[in-house]
């Protein structure tokens, strides 16, 4: 007896994240986030490249990360304003990421932060899926889709407005809030640095920002900071060798070989003989 064998009809792939909306139409809260996120990514761009020799990290802002199929899309994604996604490409497939989509790469963010405009009850929220209301489903959590469906390990919120920090860390597939040492900072123990407040001026304001430090309590430079230290130590060093050979050459020391011995130029040299004289 001959058997006919019927199609199957296979469900559509999951989208990725040329298939999504990369953006909600909403409004960036206030002037600070653009910034803050700025100063979080430039600071600490040494530690990562340190981390992740091979470049396989990705960094977002404000973009969203898709962990469930809603109809409309945007309902299923949240846009933490800053996270760190270690062993990722920053790149797929030679395009820029839109979001960021958990279920195509299963790979949680290490750190998510928050920039509360609000009280924070939006940050906190941990209504679970599947809450109705008034016959109609409610939108889950932010802070549950964080700790019982993407389970970042450390989540950071910062109330701009009564510039309160607090770090929540994922223990036992719960969240702990996690306690500030001595310095009043919060240890990302994976990445050996710490978050905190500091109060100083970026991007023409002067705010109190989120920062990070290294595990011993240095604060993590950016690119203009590190660019004054620089030529700060290097006046430093020509001060130090200037005096050096001023004192070479008060003991009647031969100006060219002063020179060699401090590497300063003959000119130099020979200006700092003469200011000697005068």
């Amino acid at each position: 007896m001959m058997q006919t064998s019927s199609k199957i009809e296979l469900p559509p792939p999951f989208p990725d994240h040329t298939q999504l909306p990369f953006e909600d139409g909403s409004f960036v809260k206030n002037f600070q986030e653009h910034p803050q996120s700025l100063l979080l990514t430039d600071s600490i761009g040494s530690i990562l490249q340190q981390r992740h020799p091979d470049g396989q990290y990705a960094i977002g802002q404000d973009c969203g990360i898709y962990w469930r199929q809603t109809d409309p899309p945007e309902k299923g994604a949240e846009a933490p304003d800053w996270f760190y996604v270690p062993n990722v490409p920053p790149l797929l497939d030679g395009e820029i990421r839109r979001s960021y989509v958990f279920w195509r790469e299963l790979m949680a963010p290490l750190v998510a932060l928050e920039f509360a405009s609000g009280d924070g009850s939006e940050e906190r929220d941990a209504t679970p899926l599947g809450m109705v209301q008034d016959s109609e489903a409610v939108r889950p959590g932010k802070f549950w889709v964080y700790e019982r469906i993407i389970r970042i390990p450390y989540y950071g919120i910062y109330e701009i407005a009564t510039q309160k920090l607090e770090v929540y860390h994922l223990v036992d597939f719960a969240y702990r809030p996690l306690t500030a040492n001595a310095r009043g900072h919060y240890a990302i123990a994976p990445l050996r640095v710490e978050l905190g407040l500091w109060d100083g001026t970026y991007q023409n304001q002067t705010q109190r920002w989120m920062r990070w430090w290294d595990i011993e309590g240095n604060l993590l430079l950016i690119g203009d900071e590190r660019a004054e230290l620089e030529r700060q130590q290097k006046e430093l060093a020509q001060s130090q060798l200037k005096e050096c050979a001023l004192n070479l050459l008060r003991e009647e020391m031969d100006v060219e070989k002063v020179a060699r011995m401090t590497g300063l130029d003959l000119e130099q040299v020979s200006a700092i003989a003469r200011e000697n004289h005068e």
